[in-house]
């Protein structure tokens, strides 16, 4: 392994010489510089960051913990994580929480182990008492797409009430009055807090609450949304719209529709949430709630950058609140456009609308 000595004596200047232009290149005169950078060049140095960390007493890593790694929604959000740390030299331990409280633990006491820097996480509960003592620890934490208990904690988050309200009042102004929610799991305040904001819609416009029925999924994923479209088949009287807690559902759900003969927006309207790119390219064109994504990483960054060089004594910390907008597409026209009642397949005896056996529901 090439040494710093080995690129001081091809260089033919001193340790000191290469040890300054790789951290305090204004000290070193061109010529050097360029000496020392053939030399690292030619004989392919890489210098040992474990040695700088010993001597600097920072690890210059920060660590980040997601829900599901699997959802493209957290890909723009590591996307504006990655590059903000980057510019600022800084690397990233990615971690997967998969929605698991235990696992999101063993992650963050992994990551203090490591002595990270700071600690980014998009928590199951923001109000969990480890999270709260990793703080008092002194390990500078961000919340990220959660909304911080307090004025204790840098958070940024997006209005999810005012997204699930976007959302209901789009359907309801067409005429829906008939509602579906397809939830994820209750413990994640995001699809808790969507669902108020269709509920608050709903009283806005004068549909009584009853109105709407809420299918609840164990998981934020497309598997969950095709299950929960084959339990929508069954409820009476029929849903005209369905707005669902992310795109994945969504998708899932317009999948089941799909294949049993149900026209969206024809016979039922579709919106989803996030806006992932996968969206606006399905079959049909999907209606959904946009969030922030790349800002939003980019902006829990930012904060967390700026915890670290304040230290915990200066700092302010921030509870930064985005918000969502409505991306309008095919999978929400009017109510039963362009469709008379006997073209649809829901008037039809063997409609799947029709089937005897109805899956059990929570409202």
């Amino acid at each position: 392994m090439v040494s710093m000595k080995d690129v001081a004596r091809s260089a033919g200047v001193s340790v000191s010489t290469v040890s300054n232009v790789l951290n305090r290149p204004d000290y070193v005169s061109a010529a050097n510089r360029i000496k020392v950078l053939d030399a690292i060049t030619r004989l392919g140095y890489v210098r040992n960051n474990a040695a700088r960390q010993l001597r600097d007493g920072r690890t210059r890593t920060v660590g980040l913990v997601v829900l599901n790694i699997a959802n493209p929604f957290f890909i723009d959000v590591i996307r504006g994580v990655e590059e903000t740390l980057h510019r600022a030299g800084l690397s990233v331990i990615l971690c997967n929480s998969d929605g698991q409280p235990l696992r999101e633990e063993s992650n963050v006491e992994m990551l203090e182990e490591q002595q990270v820097e700071g600690v980014l996480i998009s928590p199951v509960d923001p109000g969990s008492a480890w999270l709260a003592k990793l703080g008092d620890r002194g390990v500078p934490i961000v919340l990220l797409d959660s909304r911080a208990d307090g004025s204790g904690q840098c958070s940024v988050s997006v209005d999810d009430v005012l997204g699930g309200r976007l959302a209901a009042s789009h359907l309801l102004e067409q005429g829906h009055e008939r509602l579906v929610y397809v939830s994820g799991p209750p413990l994640l305040h995001q699809v808790t807090e969507r669902r108020e904001g269709v509920l608050a819609a709903m009283t806005e416009a004068g549909v009584p609450a009853d109105r709407l029925t809420v299918i609840e999924c164990s998981e934020l994923s497309f598997g969950a949304g095709c299950d929960a479209g084959e339990r929508l088949l069954g409820i009476r009287p029929r849903p005209t719209a369905v707005i669902c807690a992310n795109d994945l559902l969504a998708l899932g759900v317009l999948q089941v529709m799909f294949a049993n003969g149900v026209s969206v927006p024809g016979d039922v309207a579709l919106v989803g949430y996030d806006d992932i790119d996968f969206a606006a390219g399905s079959a049909v064109p999907l209606t959904s709630v946009r969030q922030p994504r790349y800002e939003l990483g980019q902006t829990a960054a930012t904060l967390l950058l700026h915890e670290v060089d304040d230290g915990p004594d200066e700092h302010e910390h921030q509870q930064i609140v985005m918000s969502p907008e409505l991306v309008v597409r095919a999978s929400s026209s009017p109510a039963h456009a362009g469709w008379s009642r006997s073209q649809s397949p829901w008037s039809r005896s063997q409609s799947p609308w029709s089937r005897s056996q109805s899956p059990s529901v929570r409202r």
